[in-house]
């Protein structure tokens, strides 16, 4: 699963594949034309205007991210996949005009883990808006991913009225590799050990909800029950560190969200349950447990992932019951993304999900139609294939899901079931077969929310429709995350 940016045309190439006969029903030629799909986003980024804007970026990150180790060398961020933010780690480049063009608020932050890791990220929102306003912490997926690739979504949802927190857990992109002392391997590596994603959730939360009169301090080390409260002070007084959350006073401390891609999606849906601050939970690829093991692996069965121990403290390694809504975004390939070679599972995305519903907690499980596991992180390399349309939907469920258990705002029951996606224009002008159909034909899209006003609604197959599902949503043209992130404050 690293991530291979070399310029190589190896590395670029796109490989071909052959299709033998599946079982009953599956259809191959059809298949290859969904897998195609894959290949899509590449048009955005496969331009010469848009490489050279690419290779500049690059550059400007690497040169930043060396002096940043340099003036600060406590940090030991340079050895992780995505240090530099070169090629595919930059993310989408054309958001990187956030600041000065205008388009909003970003304030970068580094903060101290509890196993003395220094954590980098950043803080999103607009300058208009409501004086108080819903939170969300974005956590990355595992080493393939770095904060920069989920701009995209934080962007979007600074401009629906949010404050927003991405950020790298320890080994990604540019937070420290290693702990501190009696800690030092404590998360190492990120991928196999999960704290990262499920301590470093909580830990990200902390700071985000800090304020001038709280300032940020770590928990004590679930390993060795250390507190490196101490470092983070330290490093707050020397100008290193942040001392607290530099917009907190837009933030409505009472409606905080969390959403997370892969790993990361994981630990948001163990770290909603468990954490009651929390009162809405997206996971993109995919929905787990509310457990510290019951992370999903998508489209497969009985695979898991999950953190290890906490032998300081045990109780923070409990199994909760499931109280809080949340929804699962996922896609029909996985990572990388390979072709079905006989008709898959259709509840395989979903099985999280239906467990939600038995709960009796509202939640939801979107396929996306030919996108695969890198839909949900904007990678501009062509080794790394992903759909045209799966951010755009992407976005608008994570929206409309916070919009409804955040700002509880009637209009998103609309949004969330809106005929839209299964007669998207965009879709059927891309698409190898021209279906406008966004929705997976292979994993039947599911929605089992309570409407405003107490209406139970089950929607089992968005794909083919339900008589639940508005004609009018209440939004006009086509939805771009593009067009959205890079308007005028």
């Amino acid at each position: 699963m690293r991530l291979l940016l070399a310029g190589s045309a190896a590395a670029l190439s796109v490989i071909a594949f052959a299709l033998p006969a599946g079982a009953a029903g599956f259809d191959a030629a059809r298949e290859a034309k969904n897998f195609a799909i894959t290949q899509e986003r590449q048009a955005e980024y496969d331009t010469p205007a848009y490489q050279q804007r690419l290779a500049t970026i690059g550059a400007q990150n690497f040169t930043a991210a060396t002096k940043a180790q340099a003036a600060d060398p406590a940090r030991n961020f340079s050895n992780n996949v995505c240090w530099s933010m070169q090629n595919g780690c930059a993310g989408d480049i054309r958001l990187y005009n956030w600041g000065p063009k205008h388009y909003g608020i970003v304030r970068k932050v580094l903060f101290t883990a509890r196993d003395g890791a220094t954590l980098s990220g950043h803080v999103w929102a607009t300058r208009s808006g409501p004086a108080r306003r819903p939170g969300v912490v974005i956590t990355d997926g595992s080493v393939q991913a770095d904060e920069a690739l989920y701009w995209f979504a934080a962007q979007t949802l600074a401009k629906e009225g949010y404050v927003v927190l991405t950020f790298d857990p320890q080994g990604q992109g540019q937070s420290d590799t290693f702990g501190t002392g009696a800690d030092r391997m404590a998360g190492v590596p990120a991928q196999s050990d999960g704290r990262p994603f499920y301590d470093g959730t909580e830990d990200a939360l902390n700071f985000f909800l800090s304020t001038p009169k709280h300032h940020y301090s770590p928990v004590r080390s679930c390993t060795s029950g250390s507190s490196h409260a101490p470092k983070q002070f330290r490093r707050v007084r020397r100008g290193l560190d942040t001392a607290y959350n530099p917009l907190w006073h837009l933030i409505n401390r009472s409606e905080i969200g969390l959403a997370g891609h892969s790993y990361g999606a994981a630990g948001v849906s163990y770290i909603g349950q468990w954490d009651r601050r929390v009162k809405a939970i997206v996971a993109w690829d995919n929905l787990g447990g509310p457990g510290p093991t019951s992370g999903s692996v998508p489209g497969t069965k009985g695979r898991s992932l999950g953190e290890q121990g906490c032998p300081a403290d045990p109780a923070a390694r409990r199994t909760v019951r499931i109280h809080t809504p949340a929804l699962g975004i996922s896609a029909d390939y996985g990572l990388p993304p390979t072709p079905n070679t006989s008709q898959p599972d259709p509840k395989a995305k979903s099985l999280w999900s239906f467990r939600y519903s038995k709960a009796g907690v509202d939640t939801g499980e979107i396929i996306i139609r030919g996108g695969s596991h890198l839909d949900f992180s904007y990678i501009p390399n062509q080794a790394f294939g992903a759909s045209l349309r799966g951010p755009d939907l992407s976005n608008w469920y994570t929206v409309a899901w916070f919009d409804k258990y955040l700002k509880h705002e009637r209009s998103a029951d609309r949004r969330l079931l809106s005929s839209r996606w299964r007669h998207d224009r965009i879709s059927q002008r891309v698409d190898p077969r021209h279906d406008p159909n966004a929705f997976s034909f292979y994993y039947p899209s599911r929605l089992d929310i309570h409407k405003f006003g107490g209406k139970h609604v089950v929607c089992s197959n968005l794909r083919r429709g339900c008589s639940a599902l508005y004609q009018q949503d209440g939004v006009r043209g086509p939805f771009r995350y593009a067009h959205i992130d890079q308007t005028p404050d």
